[in-house]
């Protein structure tokens, strides 16, 4: 297994479907071994990871972010980086500094963090908006700016950003531009008391995290991703998408509705998760499994109030939809 390929190698071709699946398979299965329980949320990780996206996961402290987190950045041979956002967080912190060394009587550039495959970017509300401009340059382009010269990231790249909604003091809310550029945006909520019970017998003695390792490459996880983008998605599937896009515009009671971009995003995710699931084509299921996640982000309420209604507005323009057959 190799670490994070350089940015300028050429992309490994897709795999055959009994290979991709392989890879799949471990990678969640290796992922269940530290989180328990709630198969579909490894399912939505793994299809961001394979649709070239980003996550964002929002919910209460304690719950099993960075758990999880962690776990799929322990299980893909690459660079893995944490970063613990703060108010105090300057720019170069995470993107890097130019240093002068003076042996060579030149400037030589110091990564940042950012410079990794699997990047955790742990409470990202809580620092400032100079900081998440950074970040966002980065997870939209690949690549961040430092002395007006572009440096390319490590490939693959996913950003596993957390958040914890029930604090709002010493926070920054992410603006909508923001929160445009994660594919996924999900909470993971509290376990059963069969795995509440599971997790607390797992980690009697050390955190089942430490005996984790890698299931796959950076090479296999670009192979994927290959992959991915040859899911094949018929105009039957794209007319449902942007029917459902088309019916959050037309609703009276949201100010913004889904936008072509956030069209692309439903399709890109559901590919990796048809991929995730065994499948070389998308069905419906796949887009109705992650309307919610991809989607309910990039709508915004007529009334700020209404903020939490936008789950049941989703509800009811799936419901209104007609699916395909």
């Amino acid at each position: 297994m190799t670490d994070a390929t350089p940015p300028h190698a050429p992309a490994p071709a897709a795999l055959a479907p009994a290979a991709a699946v392989k890879h799949v398979d471990a990678l969640a299965a290796n992922i269940r071994k530290v989180f328990v329980g709630r198969p579909a949320t490894v399912e939505l990780v793994l299809a961001t990871l394979l649709a070239e996206g980003h996550l964002l996961i929002e919910d209460a402290p304690g719950v099993g972010k960075t758990t999880l987190a962690k776990a799929l950045a322990r299980s893909i041979s690459a660079s893995f980086k944490r970063i613990q956002f703060t108010p105090d967080l300057l720019p170069s912190d995470i993107i890097g500094v130019s240093i002068f060394d003076p042996r060579r009587d030149a400037f030589s550039f110091k990564p940042g963090p950012i410079f990794a495959s699997v990047v955790l970017a742990d409470e990202i509300n809580r620092t400032n908006p100079r900081v998440q401009a950074a970040l966002l340059e980065a997870m939209s382009e690949t690549s961040v700016s430092v002395d007006g010269e572009p440096r390319p990231l490590p490939r693959p790249f996913i950003v596993l950003a957390t958040q914890n909604p029930t604090e709002f003091e010493g926070t920054y809310p992410l603006p909508e531009s923001q929160l445009d550029r994660f594919l996924v945006r999900t909470d993971l909520g509290y376990p059963t008391a069969t795995q509440e019970r599971e997790v607390l017998r797992a980690q009697v003695s050390v955190h089942p995290l430490e005996a984790l390792g890698p299931v796959v490459g950076a090479e296999d996880v670009l192979a994927l991703q290959a992959t991915t983008r040859a899911v094949r998605v018929d105009d039957a599937i794209l007319d449902y998408i942007v029917a459902l896009a088309s019916a959050t515009r037309a609703r009276r009671d949201l100010a913004l509705g889904v936008s072509p971009r956030g069209s692309l995003a439903l399709r890109r995710a559901a590919q990796g998760l048809a991929l995730v699931r065994g499948r070389a084509h998308v069905l419906p299921d796949d887009v109705k499994a992650l309307a919610h996640a991809v989607l309910r982000h990039r709508i915004v309420p007529a009334r700020a109030s209404d903020a939490a209604a936008t789950a049941t507005i989703l509800d009811e323009v799936l419901a209104s939809t007609p699916v395909p057959l």
